[in-house]
Order: C-alpha cells, then sequence, then structure tokens
C-alpha cells in the first residue's frame, strides 16, 4: 500500500535524514488554538504530525499529555470535532502525513466501518491506537489498511524476539519504538540501547522505525536520528501550551522548539 506516510519516508531517503514527527493533541486548548498549532508545525519544521485524540483514560500517557487530553474534552473537543480538525488541516497542506495516535474505545464507540469512511475522507494517513493487540487485529487494524489508512503498532523494549513478528505482523507505514519503559515523557532513553533495538527491529522489518517517549531536547533528537528513521517528540510540545498565556505564545512557543528539534535531526548525519 503507497500511502501518504510512505512519499513522506522515501523522500527523506533521498535527502538522507530521518524524520521528525510531533505530536499534539487535538483541541487543546481548544479547537481554533489547536488548528493554529497544528498549521503551524510543517513550517517549523515537522515531517510527521502525530495528532492525539483526547481520552479520559489514556494509559500510555504521562502527565502532560494526560492533562492535555483533559483540557481539550472541558474544551469540548470531541471524536467528530478532531476528524473535523484534520479536514481543516487538509485545506491548507495535502502532503504532511496526519496519523490519529489514542486508544480504542472513542473509535469504538464512533463506529469502526464510518470512522475509517470519515477518517480516510478527511485526510487521515495512520492510525496508532496502543490498547488494541495484533490478536485483535480484524477489529481495526485490518479495516483500517483495507480503508487505505496505515496502522502503526508499537514496539517496547520488552518486546522479545518471539513477540516482535507477530507485532510487526500487520504493521504499516512505520513502527513505533517506544525508547522507555513506562508513560510518555517519564524519562530520556539511553542512545546505545535504543540503537540496539532499532536494529533488532530492523533485522525482522522493511519498515521505517521511528523513535519516541522521553526525547525533549535538539541533542536527543539528533542523537537518535543518527542511527533512527523519526524521532517523536510530544510531552516537550505539549508543554508549551500549558504554559502559554494565549493562542499566539502556544504557536511561537512550539514553533520555536520544533525548529530547534528539526535543526537537531538535519544535523544527525551532516
Amino acid at each position: 500500500m503507497s500511502s501518504r506516510i510512505t512519499a513522506r519516508f522515501d523522500a527523506l531517503k533521498q535527502e538522507n535524514r530521518a524524520a521528525l514527527v510531533t505530536f499534539v493533541t487535538a483541541g487543546d486548548p481548544s479547537f481554533d488554538a489547536s488548528l493554529a498549532i497544528l498549521e503551524a508545525l510543517p513550517g517549523a519544521g515537522a515531517d510527521i504530525i502525530e495528532l492525539g485524540m483526547p481520552f479520559t483514560d489514556p494509559m500510555a500517557d504521562g502527565p502532560a499529555i494526560q492533562k492535555a487530553a483533559l483540557r481539550a474534552l472541558a474544551a469540548g473537543q470531541t471524536q467528530i470535532k478532531t476528524l473535523e480538525m484534520v479536514k481543516r488541516f487538509r485545506e491548507r497542506d495535502t502532503t504532511t502525513p496526519i496519523v490519529l495516535m489514542g486508544y480504542y474505545n472513542p473509535i469504538y464507540r464512533y463506529g469502526v466501518e464510518r470512522f475509517l469512511v470519515d477518517a480516510k475522507a478527511a485526510g487521515v494517513d495512520g492510525l496508532i491506537v496502543v490498547d488494541l493487540p495484533p490478536e485483535h487485529d480484524a477489529e481495526l487494524c485490518l479495516p483500517a489498511r483495507e480503508a487505505g489508512i496505515d496502522f502503526i503498532r508499537l514496539a517496547t523494549p520488552t518486546t522479545d524476539d518471539k513477540r516482535l513478528p507477530k507485532v510487526l505482523e500487520n504493521t504499516s507505514g512505520f513502527v513505533y519504538y517506544v525508547s522507555v519503559a513506562g508513560v510518555t515523557g517519564a524519562r530520556a532513553p539511553t542512545p546505545a540501547d535504543v540503537e540496539r533495538a532499532v536494529g533488532r527491529i530492523k533485522e525482522h522489518s522493511q519498515l521505517p522505525v521511528a523513535v519516541g517517549f522521553g526525547i525533549r531536547r535538539a541533542q536527543q533528537a539528533e542523537e537518535i536520528a543518527r542511527f533512527s528513521d523519526a524521532v517523536v517528540v510530544g510531552s516537550a510540545l505539549v508543554d508549551c501550551i500549558e504554559g502559554a498565556v494565549d493562542t499566539a505564545t502556544a504557536v511561537a512557543e512550539i514553533s520555536r522548539l520544533t525548529r530547534e528539534l528539526a535543526e537537531g535531526v538535519r544535523a544527525a548525519r551532516r
């Protein structure tokens, strides 16, 4: 399946550099502010955007992203509004891949078939649904791929060689390697350990490998981008929103940090 995600990784391979994947939560702190942030990210250096679907019980997310989800829900964000946000983004940007990240419950309540139809129409390119193991691929993974939406699976430090082939079986777009055991933003990864893990995944898959969890600074992004295909940053960007006094400040702070991270990624293989 050829996708906007595959096209982006193919282009970056020609540039001999990794991708910067930026995570923000849809609707944080409001629909209009979140859309303004979303639209600013590609210009600041984001190659792929991971957009969180707010949920009240985000088990893989640390305090920063949990608070972002609660801010978004308090502001009235819904699944319908998240897809509307992607649709509005696509009116100005037809090339930057958008990956929705979240949990199965809101998608199940929305209705899987309806969700996939609406997500594809809005311009969604991929899904990361962290609480659906490969044993349940028939629920969402396989229908998503049939709908032309990549399904990106997470591998972790505890995913051993016996489990890894099952995890990779129906994964498409890229593989997301969770660099530390625990929740997002908890602690920094050790580059040497992550490099060994990325090498092990590449022995089993031709897909690009993105590394996330615990990466907050440009220097960390540069270290990880030397051997991975993408670096994912979320909590550090979300913190910019929490600390901002208004939308303009949030956009400016996230853009500043994204530019720093992008420069780190671009410097990794020079």
